[in-house]
C-alpha cells in the first residue's frame, strides 16, 4: 500500500512504455548497455511527469517505481517487452499484436502519456519516440538516431 496513488499510477503507467522501448533494444540486438541507459534515462522522464502531477520522489525509488521499472523492462513475460521485442525484429504493430489473447497496455499508454506530457510541457523523448513508433508509423532507427542525437547534459 502506498500514500502516494498518483506516483504508483503514474509508474506503472509509464513503465509499460519504457518496457516496449527496452524491448525493442533487445530485438534490435543493441546489448545490455542500450537498455540499461533506456531504464535510467526513462526513470528520470517518469519522475518528471510524476512530479509535476503531484507524485512524490521517493515513490519513484521503491518498488512502484524502480523496481517494478526494471522487472517490466527486463522480464521476457512482460507482455509490453515483448512487444518491443516483435517491433525490433521488424514485425509491425499489427502483425505484433495478432494472436495475443492478452492486453499490451504499452500500446494505448503510450499516446496517452506522451499526449499529457506535452499538454503540462514535460520533456519526455523517449516515450514521445515509443508513441511515434506506435502510432505515427516513425522509423525505429529514426527514433533511436534522434534519440542519440540529444544534447549532452550534466547529471
Amino acid at each position: 500500500m502506498s500514500s502516494d496513488p498518483t506516483g504508483v499510477e503514474i509508474g506503472g503507467a509509464v513503465k509499460n512504455v519504457l518496457a516496449i522501448a527496452c524491448g525493442t533494444v533487445q530485438g534490435r540486438a543493441l546489448g545490455e548497455n542500450a537498455r540499461a541507459s533506456l531504464i535510467t534515462r526513462g526513470l528520470a522522464e517518469m519522475i518528471r511527469l510524476g512530479l509535476a502531477k503531484g507524485g512524490r520522489t521517493e515513490t519513484f525509488g521503491g518498488l512502484s517505481g524502480i523496481g517494478d521499472l526494471v522487472l517490466t523492462c527486463s522480464a521476457t513475460q512482460s507482455r509490453n517487452y515483448a512487444l518491443g521485442v516483435a517491433l525490433g525484429r521488424g514485425q509491425n504493430l499489427d502483425a505484433a499484436l495478432a494472436g495475443r489473447r492478452s492486453v499490451v497496455e504499452g500500446v494505448a499508454t503510450a499516446t496517452a502519456v506522451a499526449g499529457l506530457a506535452n499538454r503540462i510541457g514535460i520533456e519526455m523523448p523517449i516515450s514521445e519516440a515509443v508513441e511515434a513508433v506506435l502510432r505515427r508509423g516513425a522509423s525505429i532507427d529514426a527514433m533511436i538516431d534522434g534519440l542519440l542525437r540529444r544534447p549532452y547534459r550534466s547529471e
